[in-house]
């Protein structure tokens, strides 16, 4: 096919002007979109369906297979184990050897959710706290076995660690859904029981 400069230069000056117009429309309709202010912390924050928060951790279900930390960009996830564990497909718990060390450093982490994607359990998920302040850089690494201890999936903020006469519904709320394992979809969903004594023995021989 010849090629037509006249034809080339008016096509890509029509480009340019409708690219422009595409994103002046999709600004312009939130420049007029009614502004809605939550008033947090009285209110919870608005997060989308996709949100990448803080992990929470399914210790139970997890097989020490390193997968999570070889994709982590900045290796900011550390694993220690005893021996290889293995999933029971009756039970969809892992056995085998014990977790020694399960911690996330988030003075690293950039929240990209790649290390979500490569675990064969689906163990580990990023989850809905916006908010780990810390007063040193010590603080902003998470030990989840020492959670799993606790019988915690994920980290609480420390304001969320106040009485719940001192915290607004929606993070008693939160709170409550953390403790009684509300985003664990799984075998174990409605044993929460078990799902504790089974994140004990990923960690304690003797249990």
């Amino acid at each position: 096919m010849q090629e037509n400069p006249v034809r080339d230069y008016f096509r890509n000056i029509w480009l340019t002007v409708s690219t422009i117009l595409v994103g002046l429309r999709i600004s312009l309709k939130y420049c007029f979109a009614k502004t809605v202010t939550l008033q947090y912390p009285d209110v919870a924050p608005a997060l989308q369906p996709r949100y990448r928060g803080f992990h929470y951790f399914e210790i139970e279900k997890c097989i020490a297979c390193d997968l999570c930390a070889k994709a982590c960009p900045v290796d900011c996830i550390y694993i220690e184990k005893t021996g290889p564990r293995k999933i029971d497909k009756e039970t969809g718990v892992a056995a085998g050897g014990l977790m020694t060390r399960y911690a996330i450093d988030y003075a690293k982490c950039m929240f990209c959710a790649l290390c979500v994607d490569p675990c064969p359990t689906e163990c580990i998920h990023m989850g809905n706290i916006h908010d780990l302040s810390g007063y040193n850089r010590e603080s902003m690494i998470v030990e989840f076995t020492d959670l799993a201890k606790q019988g915690l999936q994920t980290p609480q903020p420390l304001w969320m660690q106040k009485p719940d006469s001192e915290l607004p519904a929606w993070a008693k709320q939160r709170r409550q859904e953390w403790m009684e394992y509300a985003y664990s979809k799984d075998k174990l969903s409605s044993d929460k029981k078990r799902r504790r004594e089974e994140m004990v023995k990923a960690l304690d021989p003797k249990a």
